[in-house]
């Protein structure tokens, strides 16, 4: 089908079948599938590696995770990357994430390039069951999108995070999908659905929740409790979010014993960065957003009864791009096709083989707009963490110094110039293709309506993100001018007629704007005829939130386009506005109609 990657044709009008010859592995029959592990991986958001009763934090309660992780291996020195989407991409594919596209947390600078292989994609061609529940944050379009990324099964959101944590909407397999209760309870709802579905076979269920991550929203039970102990309302709601995933672990690690699946599930429960504020961290420096030891450094429990020895401590250095040669070897499946791996097999050392593991530096970057060459960075081997910013270097003795208080990089210069090489070397090659915001793509029968949201927008003149950032969820403001515009660029992959409709807010004061909706010299235009200027929806927050709050907006379908394929570029302008501003944009949605 032309203007469609090659790795999405075959499941546009086709049932996807698995390459036997390209892909090989032993036991492909029955009998050899129903052999292999089920497969559980937990990520909480924003939590650190001090957010864990056994990492010594005693005035907070986690009871099943401390017991997850006697029951199987603790990494004691496992890192991910500074921010979230970043972490997510890495994992999901065993590779740094510049090579995936994915740079920052939002304006698309999020969304991981539809032809990097996923672990849900090899372990779906393997003939697992895949589920993914939570926060995906690599993509909200689709061939980006969880579906088209290898899962089978999607109940959660695609942002960055979320408005409101009690009876919300998510989506559930591209369709809007009404909850009821809070949102960790929602998600581990449907995760425990697709697990005692799929008992019958080998399943693979991604479940990223986003707590603890603000806004900070709790049922009252757990955050009176920490109140109770003395938090702030901040901790206390984050320390009530953290409990409450520890329940939810809770909740499934009881449906594998009940179904008697416990021998047979591997469950792994890691975070995604460092702890989202100054709480307790086991005195590293740096939190969330950071590449010193405190902003990268997480919890990692691994558990198979039977086959990982319980009680096992880790040393080693380990990373997020390890989990995908790591859990295919686990599974059975064999190594398919796919790029270039940046990340270790672990097995060696899950089997207490750590006799001959060879010595390695674990590379880091942070980069708030996909700048790359003026991030900070960081090089972690067995002893040492160096840091620089792209000019100056420090460096820390990690076995000497934890907690980073001493910075030894004048009297080692040596060792910062073989390390800095290094870190150029790595930068340069994992950034060779570039990052860049991608079109969003249209057409896709597997997504017949693609919004294109504000943050993923480019606008003119005095135009502006309400909330400041541009981070998910927030919309265009300061609309005052007629030269202003906003834009998005797409990509049909298959041309076709669709809606055009725009959500907006308007006073009553400014009723009347004429707006236009360009396509490569086609357009529709509409006109503002009446008002809708709503109040923020009620939000249960515990304390004030940095992001926008939640808006319900009024459609505006100015007409039909008929689109070309290839790539363009769509614009929304003014033509005319009888008042002081044309409206508040939040999105622009797109809908076939043949």
């Amino acid at each position: 089908m032309p203007g469609i990657p090659m790795k999405h044709a075959v499941v546009i009008g086709l049932v996807l079948c698995i390459q036997l010859c390209a892909v090989p592995f032993a036991g492909s029959n029955q009998a050899g599938l129903q052999s292999r592990p089920n497969l559980v991986l937990i990520v909480a958001d924003d939590m650190g590696w001090g957010d864990v009763r056994s990492h010594g934090n005693d005035r907070l309660d986690t009871p099943v995770l401390d017991k997850l992780a006697a029951d199987g291996a603790r990494f004691n020195r496992f890192f991910v990357s500074p921010v979230c989407a970043p972490t997510r991409a890495s994992l999901l594919t065993g590779r740094y994430h510049p090579r995936t596209g994915v740079a920052w947390v939002t304006r698309g600078l999020e969304t991981m390039r539809s032809e990097e292989l996923t672990l849900a994609e090899a372990l779906r061609d393997a003939g697992y069951a895949t589920g993914c529940f939570g926060k995906w944050h690599n993509g909200a379009h689709y061939p980006h999108s969880p579906g088209g990324q290898g899962f089978d099964e999607f109940l959660g959101f695609c942002a960055g995070h979320w408005n409101n944590y009690f009876d919300t909407t998510l989506e559930h397999n591209g369709r809007p999908f009404k909850t009821n209760g809070y949102i960790t309870d929602v998600l581990t709802d449907a995760a425990i659905a697709f697990i005692d579905k799929q008992r019958g076979r080998p399943f693979f269920c991604y479940i990223p929740y986003n707590a603890p991550h603000g806004p900070f929203q709790v049922p009252e039970r757990y955050f009176s409790k920490y109140k109770g102990r003395g938090f702030d309302d901040k901790t206390a709601a984050i320390y009530g979010m953290v409990e409450n995933i520890d329940d939810n672990v809770g909740r499934i690690l009881k449906l594998l014993e009940a179904a008697r699946l416990t021998d047979r599930t591997i469950v792994l429960f890691l975070t995604d960065n460092g702890p989202n504020g100054e709480r307790y961290n086991g005195g590293m420096k740096g939190i969330k957003g950071s590449v010193h030891e405190g902003g990268v450094r997480v919890p990692l429990f691994i558990r198979w009864p039977g086959r990982i020895q319980p009680g096992m401590a880790v040393e080693k250095i380990a990373a997020h791009i390890d989990l995908f040669p790591t859990l295919l070897e686990l599974c059975g499946v064999p190594m398919p096709r796919t790029l270039p791996l940046d990340g270790t097999s672990l097995v060696p050392l899950l089997k207490g083989e750590s006799q001959g593991w060879p010595e390695r530096r674990i590379f880091t970057v942070q980069s708030r707009a996909g700048a790359m060459n003026s991030a900070l960075g960081a090089v972690r081997s067995e002893r040492h963490r160096l840091v620089t910013d792209g000019k100056r270097s420090e460096l820390y003795d990690m076995s000497a110094d934890p907690e980073q208080r001493k910075d030894i990089a004048g009297e080692n210069a040596s060792l910062v110039e073989t390390l800095r090489s290094a870190y150029d070397t790595w930068l340069k090659d994992v950034t060779q293709n570039g990052i860049e915001r991608l079109p969003i793509q249209v057409g896709y029968p597997q997504a017949r309506m693609v919004e294109l949201p504000a943050p993923e927008s480019y606008f003119s003149g005095n135009l502006r993100f309400k909330g400041g950032q541009g981070w998910a969820n927030d919309w265009i403001t300061g609309w005052q001018r007629i030269e202003d515009s906003v834009s998005w660029e797409i990509d049909v992959v298959q041309p076709g007629r669709f809606e055009v409709t725009l959500l907006f807010t308007c006073p009553e004061r400014d009723v009347g704007s004429r707006i236009r909706v360009e396509v490569a010299g086609q357009a529709v235009e509409g006109v503002i005829g009446r008002a809708h200027d709503p109040e923020s929806l009620p939000s249960p927050d515990r304390v004030p939130r940095g992001e926008v709050y939640e808006k319900v907006w009024a459609p505006l379908t100015p007409g039909v386009l008929e689109l070309r394929q290839g790539r363009n570029w769509l614009y929304v302008k003014a033509l005319s506005k009888p008042g002081e501003s044309v409206m508040e944009l939040k999105a622009v949605r797109l809908s076939r109609l043949d």
